[in-house]
């Protein structure tokens, strides 16, 4: 090459150096114009005229200096546009595209100034052969450069993506809250990513029936919503809110396709949008991504940026997809869960008394607590039935097993005790005959979900006695907390025992005998009747947890109440690992002036003796009004016990809320209501018993039976 061109070149390039900006300016014009996606943002814009202005210094630097450009290092605010585009999801073609247009026009803008510095075409020509050769390897050796960062970038943003995934599958459903799950895909979201991010689930996925939207839109309410900057609002709506995207909408659009959507909103000063409801201020790119699992739309999760930050891109989009549908997933198992959870919740309370059964035997309060943890609800039960003779049936039970199977044959049972109580069966043979039922049970089942077993203790209790009964097939003995005796100066103190007795194995076994303990109660006793959630806990054996429960009885009196409330604070206070069945009862005992009893020889005469007897008791007890069906019912009851029992013959007159009349006897045959015909002399005895009692029956013991018969008291009685 000319020496002289060399000389040349360094003039051209101090000449050319006052119109640098100038120059970089003309050169992002014509790349706006032909690659305006690459400008689109503004603060890359004057980014890009910055790294235009270095670019061409450099190149001049190189022309004036004769700098080797093998040596020449890239201008840093180029380095940066490239991290950006990379940010940006630009292609890197488009960007290298960019490069080589800009340098081109420059050695345009370059060769109209050696034009005008001289008319000596021969070096005009050999300085432009050396400055195109320059300019190629300037260009060159930037593009390595930018390209090594670009990849960087990219590969430090796949990594960041790779990392955010795996946070979301980790960190994203970790219980079965519906609620919980959507705050869980909020924060992750927000963590680098996203800028702002709502959750929204359609009503009729959270199954509620009860809301009737406007025709052609979709109600949902606003589950969650989370916001990584401060200042930033995340939406017009409000938390737990319920609102509706209008029709049209991007957000509407992605529910109506089920496609992910990405979409840009205006720069200040651009024309408005349809509103969309969604948390986008201006400026803003939005992600609008469907909530679908197992073909069904559960709803709509919206990720936000605002400027500064680079918009969400393609790759953005596929990252917050897969988040998305992981999210997706994980709701509509924590919702499917939730709901087959309240069903069973619902069906279980359903099942269980609703409130304090009408009895004078005892003053009960009862517990139901569902499990804290995942398998739901359980088949525990309890229950309080009234029996004939002023007694009650004090019952708890345990179904093996949790969900909807569990709760409905917890309902089966508790229908066949009470349907075996009814006819006054003693413990042993009422669980005899539901262990009966507990294998039925389970033949009918085996075909579709296994075996079925449950433990239940049945208890009886007799005011009149103060005797209780029970039997146990396979459940936890009650324990026994004697009234409070005074503890010197101190306050009082009750004895507490665990009851002794033999347990008898689960029901469904089949094939094993149960037996029915007796024992006397004082008056104001305390029986605490549970299932084994209440004493059984992780991390806790179950004699510690007797232990506790002893301490809790064997303090100062309370009411059922207060004792059901404080032995669940104490023994469980966090949520159960299992269902838990607690019923607690302060015996009562029936004063003596209360019950009348006349033991009768086998003596067609004594009826009216039993007739007599009874007139009397109750002008003491003040209820004339009854004697005359009073009577008719005792001389029917003694007549068929003298005629068709055996001795001995007892007259038993109970009163509390109702007026009870039994007559036992030894023989264990019982008479039966049939229609007597036109001329039969006999068989209208217990039809006239059936018209003036409310109820009566017949119970068995060990000794014989006892029929009986109740009538509702007048009004205003005592």
């Amino acid at each position: 090459m000319r020496p002289d061109a060399e000389v040349f070149l360094c003039r051209l390039a101090r000449e050319f150096r006052p119109r640098v900006e100038q120059s970089a300016d003309g050169l992002l014009q014509v790349v706006r114009g032909e690659l305006p996606e690459l400008l689109e943002h503004e603060d890359l814009e004057a980014l890009a005229l910055e790294e235009g202005v270095s670019h061409v210094s450099t190149f001049l630097d190189v022309l004036e200096r004769r700098l080797d450009v093998t040596e020449v290092e890239a201008p840093e605010v180029a380095l940066e546009v490239g991290r950006q585009l990379a940010r940006r999801g630009v292609s890197i073609s488009d960007s290298l595209r960019a490069y080589r247009l800009g340098h081109l026009l420059l050695l345009q803008q370059l060769q109209e100034e050696a034009a005008r510095l001289s008319d000596d075409w021969e070096l005009i020509n050999a300085a432009t052969t050396r400055l195109v050769s320059t300019a190629f390897e300037y260009v060159d050796r930037a593009s390595e450069q930018i390209v090594a960062v670009y990849q960087e970038e990219r590969d430090l943003l796949l990594q960041r993506r790779l990392i955010l995934a795996n946070e979301a599958g980790k960190r994203i459903g970790t219980t079965l809250d519906t609620v919980r799950t959507a705050e869980e895909l909020a924060e992750v979201g927000t963590e680098g990513f996203a800028d702002a991010v709502t959750v929204d689930l359609l009503c009729s996925v959270l199954h509620e029936e009860d809301r009737r939207p406007a025709q052609g839109a979709q109600e949902l309410r606003r589950i969650a919503h989370r916001s990584a900057l401060d200042g930033l609002p995340v939406s017009v709506v409000g938390a737990d809110e319920v609102f509706t995207y209008p029709v049209g909408s991007e957000p509407a659009r992605a529910l109506a396709t089920g496609q992910a959507l990405l979409h840009r909103t205006p720069v200040p000063g651009a024309p408005a949008r349809q509103e969309s409801r969604a948390p986008v201020p201006d400026g803003g790119s939005l992600l609008s991504l469907p909530l679908r699992a197992r073909g069904t739309t559960l709803g709509l999760t919206q990720f936000l940026r605002r400027r500064p930050a680079p918009p969400f891109d393609e790759d953005d989009l596929i990252l917050a997809q897969e988040i998305a549908d992981r999210a997706a997933v994980s709701i509509d198992n924590a919702r499917r869960y939730t709901h087959e959870r309240d069903t069973a919740l619902a069906l279980q309370r359903s099942l269980l008394p609703r409130g304090p059964v009408k009895q004078s035997a005892v003053e009960a309060a009862s517990r139901y607590l569902p499990s804290g943890t995942h398998a739901g609800v359980g088949g525990d039960w309890y229950d309080v039935i009234p029996l004939s003779g002023a007694r009650v049936a004090l019952v708890v039970g345990d179904v093996v097993g949790h969900g909807i199977h569990a709760a409905a044959t917890m309902g089966r049972l508790r229908t066949a005790v009470r349907a075996f109580a009814d006819i006054d069966l003693m413990p042993d043979e009422l669980l005899t005959h539901l262990d009966d039922v507990v294998i039925r049970l389970g033949r009918e089942e085996e075909l579709h979900d296994g075996e079925t077993s449950a433990t239940c203790l049945y208890a009886i209790y007799d005011p009149v006695s103060r005797l209780c009964s029970l039997a146990s097939a396979g459940h936890p003995l009650p324990a026994v907390a004697q009234p409070s005796s005074p503890g010197g100066d101190g306050p009082a103190s009750r004895a507490v025992d665990f009851l002794d007795v033999a347990v008898g194995p689960p029901l469904g076994l089949g094939g094993f005998p149960f037996e029915t303990a007796q024992f006397e109660l004082a008056e104001g006793s305390l029986l605490v009747l549970f299932t084994d959630g209440l004493v059984a806990r992780p991390g806790r054996d179950v004699d510690s947890s007797l232990t506790v429960l002893r301490d809790v009885l064997g303090r100062e009196p309370d009411s059922p109440e207060e004792v059901c409330d404080r032995l669940l604070a104490t023994l469980l206070p966090t949520r159960p690992a299992d269902d838990v069945a607690l019923l607690v009862a302060r015996t009562r005992a029936l004063d003596h002036g209360h019950v009348a009893v006349l033991d009768l020889p086998s003596d067609p005469a004594a009826v009216s003796g039993a007739r007599r007897f009874t007139s009397g008791k109750l002008a003491e007890w003040g209820l004339e009004e009854l004697s005359f069906s009073t009577e008719l019912v005792v001389s029917e009851l003694v007549t068929n016990a003298i005629r068709y029992g055996r001795s001995p013959v007892q007259l038993r007159l109970i009163l509390q809320d109702t007026l009870t009349c039994e007559v036992s006897d030894a023989s264990s045959t019982a008479p039966h209501m049939r229609r007597a015909r036109t001329f039969d002399e006999g068989g209208r005895g217990l039809l006239l018993v059936a018209q003036f009692a409310g109820r009566w029956g017949a119970r068995y013991h060990r000794e014989g039976k006892v029929i009986w018969a109740e009538q509702t008291l007048p009004a205003g009685s005592q």
